[in-house]
């Protein structure tokens, strides 16, 4: 099975108050293949964070499937979707949220423990990660400690921590400045190609997204 991720016909629509709900989403189908890196563009308001928050079972679509690993996430209970989310995804924000009063490597260490690893093994696996995105030095460093593209890079390998088969990244690096963007982008390229997990992230910078395998462009709640 090489394809991670199966959207298939998802709709989504909210009520606002108005008369009828607002509809986000309006049959959106993609694949992301293990090893494939996906560029997720669309104008402000297209329905890409809901799409991301469906793909990331953070939230249920009104009609459509949602396949990871081959397994339909409709219908699973909070437990077992909670723990798909723990087991099978990692995730990536445009600001960090990195917890302020933990160092780097324990930022990374939390999530192993919550997925049953030992202390020892996931302060190990903790600073393998820091190491690889060039932070050996930071690892006792707080968030406050750092600079905005070392924060982000702490949050790609705490998205890693639990060895996710898919990443999901909603405008990870749009907080930063465009020369600092471009270096954690590149950083993050590399880390994903090297652990061949699959990768969706949403951009509104197309320089970056034609760094990626492939683009889908999302307009009007459908994918053009």
């Amino acid at each position: 099975m090489n394809e991670v991720l199966a959207l298939q016909g998802i709709e989504k629509g909210y009520m606002l108050g108005t008369p009828g709900a607002v509809q986000v989403l309006r049959g959106v189908s993609l694949t992301v293949a293990r090893g494939e890196v996906v560029a997720l563009v669309a104008p402000s308001g297209a329905g890409k964070s809901t799409l991301l928050h469906i793909a990331g079972l953070l939230d249920t679509p009104d009609a459509g499937m949602v396949h990871l690993l081959g397994q339909n996430m409709a219908g699973l209970a909070d437990a077992r979707r909670t723990a798909a989310r723990r087991q099978t995804l990692g995730f990536v924000y445009q600001f960090h949220h990195l917890l302020p009063e933990f160092t780097a490597a324990e930022n990374i260490v939390l999530p192993q423990l919550a997925n049953g690893v030992s202390r020892t093994t996931a302060k190990a696996h903790a600073e393998a990660l820091l190491a690889r995105v060039g932070l050996a030095d930071r690892v006792n460093h707080r968030p406050a400690e750092l600079s905005g593209g070392e924060q982000q890079r702490v949050a790609f390998c705490r998205a890693l921590a639990n060895r996710p088969a898919l990443m999901l990244a909603d405008e990870p690096t749009g907080n930063l400045d465009p020369a600092t963007s471009d270096q954690v982008f590149g950083v993050l390229m590399e880390v994903v190609r090297e652990t061949g997990l699959a990768a969706l992230i949403a951009t509104h910078n197309m320089a970056l997204a034609a760094r990626m395998d492939r683009v889908v462009r999302l307009e009007r709640g459908l994918v053009v």
